[in-house]
């Protein structure tokens, strides 16, 4: 008699556990499911455009509003051109520093253990937790002239405080992770079995990192690169504080912006930053192809 209850409180338990597995696997009702999905889509629509198409809209229309010669005549500006130029002089300066650093210490961090690795992984990240303005006043505190390398950049004639220097110093700094923080996790998933292999069949250190170590981080190499260049350029902050707002000298297209919209030049103003949203969509642009790219590998 016992051995028959035992029995069937085992199928009662059983039965109970795949009844509650079957609750968990299937779906919803279909309707209430695709009622959800629908509103989910719609709450993320419209943030969407609310937040970044509505905006962009706005700047292109407000540019074109005093008609296409107001346009040309604001972007074709002497100044608008020099602004133009230290922008980019700066991104490409700070990307061809930040992307030579972040090889380097990345395949330093991932190919080598040591006492203070995880310190300087960690140093790495300070750009991403201080204010850009908090970084330009410490740069200020540093190498202007009541700054402790004040006296030295004075007496060798050495201007980085309210001058071009300046700039690409704290464009640098804002944009220093990028690369590496791109890097880093592809070549520590990578490992350094590869590496140590071609080193015992005699292979020197340029030839492994061409054949073997850059092919597999080539496309997170070029994503890092674009995402820098898309910081760089719309950096204002740092750049502000440590340029002094010299137009024509030590503007970037940013602080141009900030000048003309002060003056009451809104048409200006927002033609001017028309060239940082035709910007801003190739780099989108060129990001999403990266991104395909890496997911067909």
């Amino acid at each position: 008699m016992s051995e028959k209850l035992s029995k069937t409180y085992e199928q009662d338990i059983i039965g109970d556990g795949i009844n509650s597995i079957q609750k968990v696997i299937e779906p919803h009702g279909e309707e209430s499911g695709r009622t959800t999905r629908f509103i989910l889509i719609g709450i993320s629509m419209l943030f969407l455009f609310v937040m970044l198409v509505l905006p962009l809209i706005v700047v292109i229309v407000k540019a074109l509003g005093d008609g296409w010669q107001a346009y040309t005549k604001a972007i074709s500006d002497r100044y608008t051109v020099k602004a133009l130029e230290l922008t980019l002089f700066a991104t490409v300066c700070a990307v061809a520093v930040n992307t030579i650093f972040g090889v380097f210490a990345s395949f330093l961090l991932s190919k080598f253990y040591f006492r203070g690795r995880q310190m300087l992984a960690t140093l790495i990240d300070i750009p991403f937790s201080i204010s850009p303005v908090i970084a330009g006043l410490v740069f200020i505190l540093t190498f202007g002239n009541i700054g402790w390398m004040g006296g030295f950049l004075k007496a060798h004639n050495i201007k980085i405080v309210f001058a071009v220097p300046g700039v690409i110093l704290a464009t640098i700094f804002v944009t220093f992770p990028f690369v590496f923080r791109e890097l880093f996790p592809v070549m520590n998933a990578q490992g350094k079995d590869e590496e140590e292999a071609a080193a015992l069949m005699g292979a020197d250190g340029f030839t492994i990192f061409r054949r073997i170590t850059f092919p597999h981080i080539k496309w997170a190499l070029l994503y890092g690169i674009v995402l820098c260049t898309a910081r760089a350029m719309g950096e204002f902050g740092a750049v502000s504080v440590i340029s002094g707002h010299l137009r024509g000298k030590t503007n970037t297209l940013p602080l141009h912006v900030e000048i003309l919209y002060n003056e009451f030049s809104t048409t200006a103003a927002f033609a001017v930053s028309s060239i940082l949203v035709i910007l801003a969509v190739v780099i989108l642009i060129i990001r999403s192809l990266i991104e395909r790219k890496r997911k067909l590998l």
